[in-house]
Formats: structure tokens, C-alpha cells, sequence
């Protein structure tokens, strides 16, 4: 009976051993909810929709926007009325200059130039904020490609460990039933549960990272933190990229934070032009109208008049406008200069990634994984004819199992690292000949 169960058992995890997919093939991939998977395209479409930073930013734009037609206008003219020259204490109008109603206009002239350098700022402040709402997208939209891998990663993985999980079991099974019958060693057993019940761990472990990046992915997707959220399909990538030279070019006509930068400079130069006008007189000019009851009838009067600002405080007002002008022009430079640099040092750090994953990737395709899988194949040779023993076995199928899971995550830093290229450049990666995906 003992020999028999030890014999079965042993036939039940060989078969397990060297099935394609082994025990995963009959579980959930992944453990996830049962709709049909999403791609990352969807995930994209849903948060341009949906995300409530995307519709602030949208709200900013239209709200500065409704402030540029105003901007060069001429300030609103001010209408006084009241009565003149009327006698004390009585208040009565029998002045020769009592004028009973006064009505006086009055409008202020900005120096020649102001007008048309607020309206330019303006103009300037409307582009910013559609270059901020755009940058805010990509930002956006790279967030949610972390989202998307981090789920691809652990959907992956936890696949691979239920199939690791469900070979130690098989083992546990062998070894309990081989030292029962006197075969086997009690530290095969005690080993058997310990992998058995770290394994478990670790899908518990990659299943409460999972919660994590489904939590953050409702957070973008503007809906509860808890709602489910499919298995992901990943779409093939793009293996073969621009070079440098070009990335960079890319990333001058089409970062929506670098056009900001430009936008920015223009602006500081408008507003130090404007500054250097501060100094000048605005004018104001001005109409009066009144009357008076005289002996011959109702009697009617007009004055004009013209004034001007004084700069009495130019050293600490006006000259200083102009200092602060300058200073935020200068900052400006070095915050473009800054985030330029920032970009293109990026664009070489995220290359030197793609290459070193691509290259971990076609090396586990095609040498890694491989031999790998023929060490299977050797030890169970071996093991047929007595020469390794079944720890040996079964360690060499957990090691292929373990390079599984270190090529799906090596596919989504490949895919994280694509998404944020794209982010840094502001463009999507172009169609490639050659692409990379779960399958050779």
C-alpha cells in the first residue's frame, strides 16, 4: 500500500514536473477578477476621461483663458456725481459757482505700450496653462503605465508561484508518503512544508502588492480604491528605438514642459519691458458737467481737465520692478536651462535601461530559460536511474520557476521604462519591425 501510494505520488509530480505550464495551467491566472483583461490602451482612453487631475487642469485653462480678453482694456472709467459749491450751513445752491447736480467723468490713460504688453503677458499666461494641462497628461498617463506593469508584473508572478506552490505541494506529498514507507528522510519532509508555507507567503505577499497597484489605479481612474480591476493583457513593444540625437529633438518640439520653459522666458521678457514702462506718467483724463438755476433759467456749465501720475517713490517702486523683472528673467534661463538638461539626461538614462533589459530579456529567451528547462529534463533523466535524488529534481524545476518570474519582471520594467520615455519626449514611440512580448 505505502509503495503504492509513493508511486503514484511520485508519477502525479513528475507529470507536473515536466507538463507544459505545469500545475498553473489549471489555475487562475493570476487571481483576478473574471472580466476580459484590459490593455494598456484602454487604461489610457478610461483616464482621459476620468481623472479628476486632468479636469482641474482643464478647469485652470478655461479660467485663465477667461481672464486674456480683459487684460488689455483700459481700466473702467469712473462716473462721480454729487453737488458743488453749495453755501454752508444751509446748503443752499445761490453761488455763483453752486453747480446742483455735478456730474464729472473720468479715465485713465495707461502710458502708450501698457495695454498691449498686458495683453501680450495674458496671451502668454493662457498658452502656460494649456502647456501645464498638457504636461499634465503625460505625467498622468505615465503614472498610470506604472500602474498598468505593476499589475502585469503580479498577475505574472503570481501565476508562476501558484505553479511553484502547487509542485511543492506534490513534493511535500512524495516525501511524506516515501518516509512513511521508510524510504525517504524526515528532512525532506520538514523542508517540503517550509517551502510550502514560504511560497504561500509570497503569493500573499505579491497579491497585497497587487491591491496596491489596483488601488492606485482606480486613484487615477477617479472611482473607489477597492473597485476590481481585470486581468491585463500586454500589448507587444517596441524593441528597437530613435537614437539619442533624435529623442532629444523630439523632446524640444513636443515636451509640453519645455514649450513651457520657452513660453516662461517670453513672458519674463514682456514683463521687464512693462517694468521699464512703470516709470513713465499714466494719464487722466477728465469731463465735468453741472447746473444751476439763474435768472434767466436753468444755467449750464462743462470743465476739462488732464492729469498724470507722479513717481514720486521711483526708487523703491518703479526702479525696483524693474530689478524684480530682471531677477525673475534670470530665473527663467536657469529653470529652462535646468529642465532641458534634466530631460536630456533623462532620455540617456532611460536608453541605457531599455538596453540593459532588453538585452536580460533576449538572454533569459534564449540561453537562460532554455537551459533551464533542459536541466529539468537532465535531473529527471537522472533521477530515472538513480543518480540525484528528488530534492535535486524538484529544485531544478523551482529554479525555472524562479526565472519566470525574473523575465515578467523584467518585460514590465521594460514597459515602464517605454512609458516613460514617451512621457519625457511627449510623443509616442513609433511602430518598430521588431518587438518584444511574452512570446518568442
Amino acid at each position: 500500500m505505502i509503495g503504492t501510494k509513493r508511486t503514484g505520488a511520485c508519477a502525479l509530480v513528475l507529470v507536473a514536473l515536466m507538463a507544459p505550464g505545469g500545475v498553473a495551467a489549471q489555475l487562475p491566472r493570476g487571481n483576478v477578477a473574471t472580466r476580459g483583461p484590459i490593455t494598456l490602451d484602454d487604461i489610457y482612453s478610461r483616464v482621459r476621461r476620468q481623472n479628476a487631475r486632468l479636469a482641474a487642469a482643464h478647469a485652470r485653462t478655461l479660467a485663465v483663458a477667461a481672464q486674456e480678453p480683459s487684460a488689455g482694456l483700459l481700466p473702467d472709467p469712473v462716473l462721480q456725481l454729487g453737488v458743488m459749491n453749495v453755501s454752508l450751513p444751509g446748503l443752499r445752491a445761490d453761488m455763483p459757482s453752486s453747480m446742483v447736480p455735478a456730474v464729472q467723468l473720468m479715465q485713465m490713460l495707461p502710458f502708450p505700450g501698457k495695454l498691449g504688453l498686458s495683453g501680450q503677458i495674458a496671451k502668454q499666461t493662457t498658452a502656460m496653462a494649456e502647456l501645464e494641462s498638457a504636461e499634465s497628461w503625460w505625467e498622468v498617463r505615465s503614472r498610470a503605465a506604472m500602474a498598468f506593469y505593476e499589475l502585469y508584473e503580479a498577475d505574472r508572478q503570481i501565476e508562476v508561484m501558484q505553479e511553484t506552490l502547487g509542485l511543492l505541494r506534490d513534493f511535500e506529498r512524495v516525501a511524506k508518503a516515501m518516509y512513511a514507507s521508510g524510504e525517504g528522510r524526515q528532512s525532506d519532509v520538514l523542508r517540503a512544508s517550509v517551502e510550502v508555507a514560504r511560497m504561500d507567503a509570497e503569493i500573499q505577499r505579491m497579491r497585497a502588492m497587487r491591491a496596491g497597484a489596483v488601488a492606485r489605479l482606480n486613484g487615477l481612474l477617479n472611482q473607489p480604491a477597492d473597485s476590481p480591476v481585470a486581468a491585463v493583457a500586454l500589448a507587444p513593444l517596441p524593441a528597437e528605438l530613435p537614437p539619442p540625437d533624435t529623442l532629444r529633438q523630439w523632446a524640444e518640439a513636443s515636451r509640453p514642459m519645455l514649450a513651457r520653459g520657452r513660453v516662461s522666458l517670453e513672458q519674463a521678457g514682456t514683463r521687464r519691458a512693462l517694468a521699464r514702462r512703470e516709470l513713465w506718467p499714466d494719464l487722466t483724463f477728465g469731463l465735468q458737467y453741472g447746473q444751476r438755476a439763474g435768472e434767466m433759467g436753468t444755467e449750464r456749465m462743462g470743465s476739462a481737465m488732464v492729469g498724470f501720475s507722479l513717481p514720486v517713490f521711483a526708487a523703491k517702486r518703479q526702479l525696483r520692478m524693474r530689478d524684480e523683472a530682471a531677477a525673475m528673467e534670470q530665473m527663467a534661463h536657469a529653470d529652462f536651462a535646468d529642465m532641458r538638461a534634466v530631460v536630456n539626461a533623462r532620455v540617456s538614462e532611460l536608453l541605457a535601461d531599455l538596453e540593459r533589459d532588453r538585452t536580460l530579456l533576449r538572454l533569459y529567451r534564449t540561453d537562460v530559460l532554455p537551459q533551464a528547462r533542459a536541466t529539468v529534463e537532465a535531473a529527471f533523466s537522472s533521477y530515472r536511474v538513480g543518480t540525484v535524488d528528488f530534492m535535486t529534481l524538484v529544485d531544478a524545476r523551482m529554479t525555472v520557476n524562479g526565472f519566470e518570474q525574473e523575465f515578467y519582471a523584467l518585460l514590465a520594467d521594460y514597459g515602464r521604462a517605454v512609458a516613460e520615455l514617451e512621457m519625457t519626449v511627449g510623443r509616442e514611440m513609433p511602430a518598430s519591425h521588431a518587438l518584444l512580448s511574452e512570446v518568442s
